[in-house]
Order: structure tokens, then sequence, then C-alpha cells
């Protein structure tokens, strides 16, 4: 989702300047995709100190739990919020633009028959359906209480059996749900007479703006829908799974040589998981931000200041904490609140992902063979046991073990060291690792110990 530029108008409206006008489509079925644009065009709307928000509306329905989560968004925004109904605001359609202060409607417009239903569009049992409706009504005159006959239009809409009348006048009898076009959603009723739905009939959302704020006494800023909403919601489903890859990817790559498929693979996993949650409107970049300096601490541990522990413990406190902050729904201008599941979702996924990584990493060690690539990663004390033998490569490129001999003797880098690579000892090549520091590629060097990861050595003076 992206901003298009917004046309300023020539004169202000005031002294404050045009007022700021965001247009927000609605134009698909509800579902995750569309609480996604809404939300985040929503919270960027409240930075920018934006006087008006309209959907436009144009909708089969969808799913009921996405329906409460926009209703809930809606909730969160200052200034005015309005409807247009393109074309149709059906079933869960209806339900979102009732969560608005107005709705205004094109010629065509139709909106109505609000009924619950499977997601099949087979029905529901009958006492669950009584249930559902009882509390959509409820939800519906909570967010209608004021606006004239809305919260009775909408209840009509949901529930066949409910009659609907306003004085002598029967809007909807018994049996059926009530659809309404705009020019009856406009009709007054009552004394004083008031409109039954709609604010008013506009043929076009410019027209519509210039009723609400006068011509030229705006600017108008129309969100641009991109794949990357409808991408999210499966990055955000599966959250724990990347998550929980992206961090064995990194454990890999700190645990053998050099820099390659491994740390490339575990950042771009983590930096899906940051997009997702982006564009979800969950967070901006700052996550991603604070995740990177927690990794550049336990890079700096490892490579440079390796035993020490505090920076690298720092690291993984902040590459933690983002996580979870990348996947809080904070607003604008709001107090952080960790009421409900706000916080509890976001700390499940990520203790989901780390038992993930903990778990794939431990089959590693059962069952992968130690020889090979692997046996450069996983050695006995890697489980808690002796320090294993270190391998070379023998004439045939196979890895074999030569123990612990080597301690004292010289060499030179055959790869750089940064700070893990490859050494060569009188023609063989060893994997090691300097002490502190990096070194290139043909630099002399010495053996001083052994680890379960392979030599340990310094450069020669």
């Amino acid at each position: 989702m992206a901003f298009a530029q917004p046309v300023a108008a020539e004169t202000p409206a005031d002294s404050r300047g045009p007022a700021k006008v965001v247009v927000i489509p609605i134009r698909a079925q509800i579902a995750k995709p569309e609480l996604y644009i809404l939300r985040r065009g929503l919270k960027e709307a409240i930075e920018n100190k934006v006087d008006t928000i309209i959907l436009d509306m144009e909708t089969p329905g969808g799913a009921l739990n996405v329906t409460f989560d926009m209703l809930l968004a809606l909730e969160k925004f200052p200034g005015k919020t309005v409807t247009y109904v393109n074309r149709e605001a059906i079933s869960a359609g209806a339900l979102i633009s009732a969560g608005t202060d107005e709705i205004y409607f094109a010629p065509a417009g139709v909106i109505g028959a609000a009924a619950p239903v499977m997601a099949t569009g087979g029905e529901i049992d009958a006492t669950m359906k009584a249930k559902i409706n009882s509390y959509l009504k409820a939800r519906v005159r909570a967010i209608s209480e004021g606006k004239g006959y809305r919260g009775e239009v909408i209840s009509a809409m949901i529930d066949a059996d409910y009659e609907f009348k306003i004085g002598e006048t029967v809007i909807k009898s018994k049996g059926e749900l009530l659809s309404l076009t705009a020019q009856e959603a406009v009709k007054t009723y009552g004394d004083p007479p008031q409109p039954l739905l709609g604010a008013g009939i506009a043929d076009s959302l410019d027209e519509l703006i210039t009723k609400l704020h006068g011509p030229g006494g705006h600017s108008v800023t129309r969100l641009e829908i991109t794949w990357s909403e409808k991408l999210a919601q499966y990055i955000t489903a599966f959250t724990p799974v990347l998550l929980g890859l992206g961090l064995l990817a990194l454990f890999v790559e700190f645990k053998t040589p050099g820099f390659g498929v491994f740390g490339i693979s575990g950042v771009v996993l983590l930096g899906i998981v940051f997009f997702g949650h982006y564009v979800a409107g969950l967070s901006g970049y700052e996550p991603a931000l604070i995740f990177l300096l927690g990794l550049l601490l336990v890079a700096i541990e490892l490579f440079f200041f390796p035993g020490t522990l505090v920076l690298a413990l720092s690291g993984i406190a902040l590459m933690l904490a983002s996580l979870v902050w990348a996947m809080l729904d904070l607003w604008p201008g709001e107090p952080v609140s960790f009421e409900g599941d706000m916080l509890l979702r976001p700390l499940a996924n990520v203790l989901a992902g780390v038992a993930l990584a903990v778990a794939v990493f431990l089959v590693i060690l059962r069952f992968l063979p130690k020889g090979g690539p692997w046996g450069r990663m996983v050695l006995e004390s890697a489980v808690g046991g002796e320090p294993g033998p270190v391998h070379a490569l023998n004439s045939r490129g196979r890895d074999e073990p030569v123990g612990t001999a080597l301690i004292g003797q010289s060499g030179v880098a055959a790869t750089a060291l940064f700070p893990s690579g490859q050494i060569e000892i009188s023609g063989r090549r060893y994997e090691a690792k300097l002490a502190m520091g990096f070194a290139d590629a043909g630099i002399p060097v010495k053996v001083t110990g052994v680890s379960e990861f392979g030599l340990i050595v310094e450069v020669l003076s």
C-alpha cells in the first residue's frame, strides 16, 4: 500500500490551512488485507493530523472477526469518519459503515443484508445464530448511539425476525432482511424528520469531499492498494515458522566460518517477518532497526570480544524485544497498554519461533552426520560432551579427524578469517578461528588451542 501524492487546494478553507482528507478503499471481500489497508491508513492519518477519513466502500461482505477488528480500528481515529457506498455495502460492509460518523451514497448505491452466515455461505445453527444476532445488535446499538435510526436500521439488516416500524410506517416486516437503495436510505421519517440512514447522495467522491469541506478547502490523499497487503496475510499467519527458521539460520551462520547462505537466509527470513507486520499496520521501521542493532552487538561479541557475554546477551535481548515490538498493535498518541492478548500473542509467536529453532537444531545434532560441512558446526561438545576432534580435508577431499597434536604449529590463513575460516598447515586445511580480530588470506598464524568448532589461532607478528 502506498499513498498517492496529495492534491492541495489553491486556497485554504480557514486559517488552519486546507482540511486534510484521506480516502481508504474497501473494495473487495472483507478479509485480512482490507484490515491491513485500513489500519495502516488510519495510523498514518493520525500521525499526519488528518481531518477526515473516507471509506470508499464496494464490498459483498466477508469475515465477521475481521469486521470487528476494523470497527475497533475506526474507533481510534479522532477526526471524522465517513463511508461512501460507491456501489454496495453488503453484510460486513453494512456493519463497517455503521461504525463511521456519516454514510453517503452513490446514486446506485445499495446497503444491507447483514445476517451472519457460515464461511461456506450456509446457514448457521438456529441457537448459535440467535446468540450471534443478539451480540451483533448490541454492538450496533453501542456504535450507533445518538445517530438517529441507524441502530434500528442495521438491526433490521441483521435479524430477519426483527420488525422495524417508525410510527405507523412499517419499514421492514418480519421474515426478511432489510436492504436499502440510496434513495431509500436518505428518505426522512418522524418528527422532526430524520433521514433513515444516509447523510446524502453524491455522484462521485470528489463531489462528496466538496460537500464535506467546500470547494477548494481541502487536500486529498488517496491510498493505492499494492500486492503487499495480500502477501502480508500469509506472512503474519506463518510468523512463528519464519521466525524459527530465520533464528536457526543465523545461529548456524555464527557457528560456521565466513558469511554465507545461512546468514543471508536468516536475514531475509526475518526481514520478511518485519515487512509483513509493517504492511499489516502493526509496526513501523523502528523494530527492524533495533533488531539490526542487536545483531550487530552479537557479531561484535563473537568476532572481536569473544567470551565477554555482555554484548551478546544485550544483543539477543534487543533482537527478541524488537520481534515482540513488531507484532504489537500500537497507535500514535495512545499510551502503551498490555491488556488482553495485545502482548500475549506476540510473545507466543516469538517463543514458538525460538522453540522451533531449538528443536530443529537438536534434530541436526541428532541425525545429521558429523563429517562434511555439518561436521564443522556439529561436534560433540555442542551437546555437552568433551571437545571433539578437529577435522581436516584429506587428499580425496573428505573430512577426517586429526586430534589435538597441532597446538603450537604454524601455518597460513587459507581463507580470510572473520574471525572464522580455514588455515593451511603442511599442505592440509583445517577449520580455524581467531581468538580476536580478523586476518586476510595468506597471513601467518599459530595454533594456540582446540575448540569444539575447530582450531584456535593467533596472528604471528
